[in-house]
């Protein structure tokens, strides 16, 4: 099957694993630098979580270059055209979902190129004839980000999938209770 993991897309963009820096930069103005850039790349993450909860297919495609590559496994392809496909599917599949994310390592490939890897959750909640279910999806984002034209987005993503569960579940409000988020 191969290693899926950050050696896996230094591979695919030529650089070797050596040329990885998680030193410190020499500098207060490089540090500053390297806590804005990741404080970007974080936003980005975050919105994507947001597109996809909110189906929101320009926000998912707005954190990916436009010649960028995802590999969610299931699909393989452009990150503007995963934006499509996850977005339709989750708005067809679940009535509601929720991506939530941990941690993220961010090792420094040059001044433009960050490698990370962020821990993330889904709960995707869905109906059939037997009633309410929640998937549970445990995995993690391992992506490169590029600094083009001022703006860090994904230039290469690979999702990698530990576990996942279901669980048959009862709502435990009843409807109207609270306010529900809506899909764009």
């Amino acid at each position: 099957m191969g290693n899926f993991g950050l050696p896996s897309i230094i591979a695919k963009t030529g650089t070797s694993v050596a040329a990885v820096s998680t030193d410190p930069v020499e500098g207060t103005s490089g540090i500053a630098d390297r806590l804005g850039a990741e404080r970007e790349i974080r936003r980005r993450l975050l919105d994507y979580c947001r597109g996809i909860d909110t189906c929101d297919v320009g926000l998912v495609a707005s954190v990916y270059h436009p010649d960028s590559f995802d590999d969610h496994g299931s699909f393989q392809g452009s990150g503007h055209d995963f934006a499509r496909y996850a977005t339709a599917a989750l708005r067809e599949r679940y009535e509601a979902t929720q991506h939530t994310i941990g941690d993220s390592a961010f090792d420094w490939m040059d001044h433009g190129t960050v490698a990370t890897e962020t821990y993330v959750q889904a709960q995707h909640l869905g109906r059939d004839d037997d009633g309410h279910y929640l998937e549970w999806f445990a995995g993690v984002y391992v992506d490169l980000f590029e600094l083009r034209d001022g703006s860090w987005r994904i230039a290469k993503r690979r999702l990698l999938h530990p576990w996942d569960k279901i669980e048959r579940i009862d709502l435990c409000f009843e409807p109207g209770r609270f306010t529900d988020r809506t899909r764009v």
